[in-house]
């Protein structure tokens, strides 16, 4: 599978909206870049906890998740750039682009150096053929620091990988359960 260029990028794939690659000062950098897309992340945070709101212990189940491990916090609300994750922790974000993910194409997503030389590392499952939608983005920061998470700004790298043929069964056949997700989608089983 052959790796897409910024040119081809353009041309095939759906990203809004849509940055052209270019210095931003003081920014962590996003827009298109030689083989893929750097995301950023939107505003919308979910904080892992150990301790729910109502004070009952609580177990990560991914069959039976409880959003009671998680504080909301929403930097637009707070007036601040920015949110804190805890040490050893990990929080849940949304991209602030919308992808639309061609037949042909896979899509295979990597933390940002500038992140990870901090010890805040980024995990994304692949964007399958003809996923469409915001992109829920776990951060792990693996230091016993608290870790500074700056919104708006790149967080991740979606690297293109284009097949030589279309694929049999797209995550659109499968009616995926993430497919056309429009904000960050905690998980679940169907």
């Amino acid at each position: 599978m052959p790796v897409l260029s910024d040119n081809q990028i353009r041309e095939q794939i759906t990203i809004e909206p849509f940055s052209d690659a270019q210095k931003r000062p003081g920014q962590i950098s996003y827009g298109v870049s030689s083989y893929g897309y750097d995301v950023r992340v939107g505003t919308l945070f979910k904080i892992f906890t150990n301790a729910p709101t109502d004070g009952g212990a609580s177990i990560v189940d991914p069959k039976n998740f409880d959003d009671r491990n998680f504080v909301t916090v929403d930097t637009a609300d707070t007036g601040r750039d920015h949110v804190i994750i805890p040490p050893n922790s990990f929080a849940l974000c949304e991209t602030v682009e919308t992808l639309d993910i061609p037949r042909d194409i896979l899509v295979v997503c990597v933390g940002k150096s500038t992140y990870a030389r901090c010890g805040i590392i980024v995990n994304v499952t692949p964007l399958e053929p003809e996923w469409r939608g915001k992109v829920t983005i776990e951060i792990s920061n693996t230091t016993p620091l608290p870790a500074k998470i700056y919104a708006n700004e790149g967080i991740a790298q979606m690297i293109f990988f284009k097949a030589d043929a279309v694929c049999g069964i797209s995550y659109a056949d499968k009616a995926g359960k993430y497919q056309d997700q429009t904000g960050l989608v905690l998980p679940k089983v169907d």
